[in-house]
């Protein structure tokens, strides 16, 4: 017989009877390509094809099977804060805001909108796992770790931009494995916690990344994003599959599963520079990272990979006007000069200001193949910030900046076209495999995908539950006591009196001090400036 649904499937064997219990979900991992629009995907696929003929397929292609429509709370185009956010919420918010409820926008808000719960922290489905379920939780990225997409996951704030808030709640948020950019931005304070815990903390150090035999570990490289994959030093640097495969050797030691959170991140960056190149190879090495994930799901029967973009960038095209019969040209004209291109334009512009001006159009051919025009030559130099420029200063145009000129350059020598710089509205692309019956397929929006990941790891009802029991306003918890709060050197301290007890409260950090003694939270305070409000664990009004 076929199993269907949650039936189960009656089994005659040997004359007795046995019930095969319908599949369950113990580990989910999801995967984002930031800012990626199906023409990316479709470029790179090209790309791999006309390099590598037997390649036709992405590792991704057999596991496609839907659309989703992601917007934020009161606009259809979203960026990766709120629309990441949703992922791990349920809820759009506004444009920077970090898994934070969003402030009402009556004429704009697609979504029904509570105002009295404005500015207030909102559970993921990250944090939900670990704290009710014990699964153990993991971020892989190739931005610095507070950068939005990351931050979405396992922290809170209206401005995706506060570093100072993020990375210290992050680092205090019990995350198990944290593996991606952004040495400079872990101060002593986290790091100190965090060996404390136990916690393996490298910085720049692949050996011992490979090589750390614990199972908790933030391995973070360079000062704050790591290279575009095209750039990379494969020694100082390891690519985002290898960073996957290790987050999922550590992770699935937890008996009780995990869940992960991979993103190619600068696959967005790149396309907000126009910059083809990037966009593609740094596509192509995520797909790798997918298929590590696949092919652990597939063996462990237990895992649900989800892959899918938090929006779309910069509306790439595949043939453009500027080429006449753009229609009619052949693979060798699409692809032929872009896979001449050994650098994405960040690389080329880091080679050039290390290049005297008379070695400057040997420099851009040896990369790109290009050899430029006499025009062209003249733009570089004219560049203001081109360190090497044989121009005065007075003879260069002011404003005129290499990251422009660079990417324009190399776009005049490709048939790809680009609408915009910034981010697009249309619905990305979703991939998944469920080992269970229950495969979501078809178009859906951002709040569905929650739902869906909410069903899969058992969290129906939860997250709006611990998002009151975890995130309550301290006016509320500790309505009729007595309570101050202060700031001292930018820092705000909420402080609580009770005969002789005294409980003092700061933000970003799952530390609080009772008589002086530190307890440990399974989850951080956050603070809001603009109502004065600490958002913090109900039961904290038992302490006092």
């Amino acid at each position: 017989m076929k199993r269907t649904g949650s039936f189960l499937l009656l089994l005659l064997l040997a004359g007795s009877v046995v019930f095969a219990q319908e599949k369950s979900i113990k580990n989910v991992i999801i995967l984002i390509p930031d800012g990626t629009s199906l023409s990316a995907v479709s470029a790179a696929r090209w790309y791999q094809r006309y390099n590598n003929p037997e390649k036709i397929h992405l590792n991704l292609d057999p596991y496609i099977c839907g659309t989703i429509l992601t917007y934020s709370s009161n606009a259809p185009i979203g960026d990766s804060a709120p629309t990441t956010s949703c992922y791990m919420t349920g809820y759009p918010s506004r444009a920077g805001y970090v898994a934070t409820y969003p402030p009402a926008d009556p004429e704009n808000d697609i979504v029904p909108n509570d105002p009295g719960r404005a500015f207030q922290p909102l559970m993921t489905v990250m944090e939900a796992a670990r704290i009710t379920q014990s699964k153990a939780t993991g971020l892989v990225f190739t931005c610095e770790f507070p950068h939005a997409t990351p931050a979405d996951c396992m922290s809170h704030s209206y401005n995706r931009g506060k570093y100072e808030w993020i990375a210290p709640q992050m680092a205090h948020n019990n995350i198990d494995v944290v593996i991606g950019g952004g040495v400079s931005l872990l101060n002593d304070e986290s790091k100190n916690y965090l060996l404390n815990q136990g916690y393996g903390v490298f910085f720049n150090d692949v050996k011992n990344f490979r090589n750390f035999a614990g199972n908790k570990m933030w391995a973070l490289f360079r000062d704050k994003d790591m290279s575009y994959d095209i750039d990379r030093d494969t020694v100082a640097e390891p690519s985002l599959a290898e960073m996957t495969a290790k987050a999922i050797e550590k992770l699935s030691t937890n008996p009780n599963g995990f869940v992960l959170m991979v993103e190619g991140s600068k696959i967005d960056w790149a396309a907000h520079a126009n910059d083809v190149t990037a966009i593609i190879t740094d596509m192509l090495a995520f797909d790798k990272a997918c298929g590590v994930a696949f092919d652990f799901a597939e063996a462990n029967g237990e895992t649900l990979v989800v892959v899918v973009p938090d929006h779309g960038n910069s509306g790439l095209s595949i043939g453009s006007s500027k080429c006449p019969n753009y229609g009619g040209m052949t693979k060798n004209e699409l692809f032929g000069q872009v896979s001449q291109f050994k650098t994405s334009v960040d690389g080329l512009i880091n080679r050039l200001h290390n290049t005297d001006a008379s070695q400057l159009k040997k420099v851009v051919y040896d990369l790109t193949g290009i050899s430029l025009t006499d025009d062209e030559y003249k733009q570089l130099l004219q560049c203001s910030d081109y360190n090497r420029s044989s121009l005065s200063n007075d003879e260069r145009m002011k404003g005129s900046k290499l990251t422009k000129v660079v990417a324009k350059i190399l776009d005049n020598h490709t048939c790809f076209g680009f609408t915009t710089g910034g981010h697009t509205g249309e619905e990305v692309f979703l991939a998944v495999l469920d080992p269970t019956d229950n495969r979501l397929t078809g178009n859906h929006t951002n709040i569905d995908l929650n739902h869906y990941l909410r069903r899969s790891l058992g969290l129906q009802s939860d997250l709006e539950a611990l998002t009151d029991e975890y995130f309550a306003k301290h006016t509320e918890v500790f309505a009729g006591q007595s309570y101050t709060v202060t700031t001292k050197n930018d820092v705000p301290t909420l402080e609580v009196k009770n005969n002789n007890n005294v409980l003092e409260i700061q933000p970003n950090t799952n530390i609080v001090k009772f008589n002086g003694k530190e307890i440990l939270l399974n989850s951080v305070v956050v603070y809001v400036d603009k109502n004065n409000t600490f958002y913090l664990p109900k039961f904290l009004k038992g302490l006092i």
